[in-house]
């Protein structure tokens, strides 16, 4: 690990302004931490956020959710109004990770934590998200568990954050400050597909900080969950895994939000899908077309075309148990 210095901050405006000067914010801890003993990530200065008032679950005037950035996954998991309101990001957080990085990482650092690829993570393998222009090995390696969704020549690297998923099928939106001030973006303009440029990750500024992630509100009933594929049932990463919510009155689909994980270079938003639901009533075949759309403009490699079909089944089946057969 290379020598650093370390920084403690009280308040927003303390934090933006070393993050100005280039330090690194860090809370839990529990990827850069990582990535630094392997050298992929070296900052000078890490800034210490932990301390930050950003720690809150509020209800926000139309029915949606406000989570602070710092709150902890455990904590965002078990907290009433998340477990109520939206089933789905509780269960992505219960199978995100191990009980212990639970109750460390926070919310925010999860949504900015960098891909699992472990042409990335090995320094001596050429990665254009590590080194720009060094060339992709995961395109020629082995690629089993890389992505086919939004892929280019230059990246193939999944996304690897579970409630990011979740978020995405709910449209929620990030709350950001920094030198210019507060502002907000949607969870799919944050999260930058790699194109040519892929060591762009996050459409975020020079020592600009998460303040919170905003859920909107969704119409009532609201049925809603998550499906994640592994090879494993302990702690691992999605080889595709799917976050559906269902408004469903009178007997037919009045709003249907669905994402995929696991397959995409970000969290892969399903409009196909959403389309084919809306205005009809809830059936096995309904949700099989469906399901059909979900790997639209795959770009499947050597070793991952198994996917294109696992994420339909994936689709097909978190479909079947939130939606079931009315």
């Amino acid at each position: 690990m290379h020598p650093f210095t370390y920084t403690r901050v009280s308040d927003t405006r303390e934090a933006v302004n070393a993050g100005q000067r280039g330090g690194r914010y860090i809370a839990g801890g529990t990827t850069l931490v990582d990535l630094m003993r392997e050298t992929v990530e070296r900052p000078e200065t890490l800034v210490d956020i932990d301390a930050l008032p950003l720690r809150e679950v509020t209800v926000t005037e139309h029915g949606g959710l406000r989570i602070g950035a710092l709150v902890r996954m455990a904590e965002a998991a078990a907290h009433p109004k998340v477990r109520i309101a939206y089933q789905v990001i509780s269960q992505a957080l219960e199978l995100s990770a191990s009980a212990q990085l639970r109750n460390m990482a926070t919310i925010g650092g999860n949504l900015m934590q960098r891909t699992r690829c472990a042409y990335f993570r090995d320094v001596m393998a050429a990665c254009n998200k590590r080194e720009p222009g060094s060339g992709c090995a995961a395109q020629e390696g082995f690629n089993r568990t890389h992505a086919i969704l939004g892929t280019s020549d230059a990246c193939v690297a999944t996304h690897p954050s579970d409630v990011a998923v979740a978020f995405a099928a709910l449209e929620a939106r990030l709350h950001l400050t920094g030198a210019d001030g507060p502002r907000t973006v949607s969870l799919a303009d944050f999260l930058l597909l790699p194109g040519t440029t892929p060591n762009s990750e996050q459409a975020i500024r020079q020592g600009e900080l998460i303040t919170a992630v905003e859920i909107p509100g969704h119409p009532r009933p609201l049925k809603s969950g998550y499906l994640k594929v592994r090879d494993r049932q302990s702690y691992e990463f999605a080889l595709t895994s799917t976050a559906v919510a269902l408004h469903i009155r009178d007997g037919v689909i009045r709003e249907a939000k669905v994402a995929a994980g696991g397959v995409g270079t970000v969290p892969w938003k399903l409009p196909a899908v959403e389309r084919h639901l809306i205005g009809e009533r809830p059936s096995q075949r309904l949700w099989a077309e469906a399901a059909e759309r979900a790997a639209d403009g795959a770009r499947p490699l050597r070793h991952n075309r198994f996917k294109v079909e696992l994420l339909k089944r994936t689709v097909e089946r978190q479909l079947r148990i939130v939606g079931g057969d009315q």
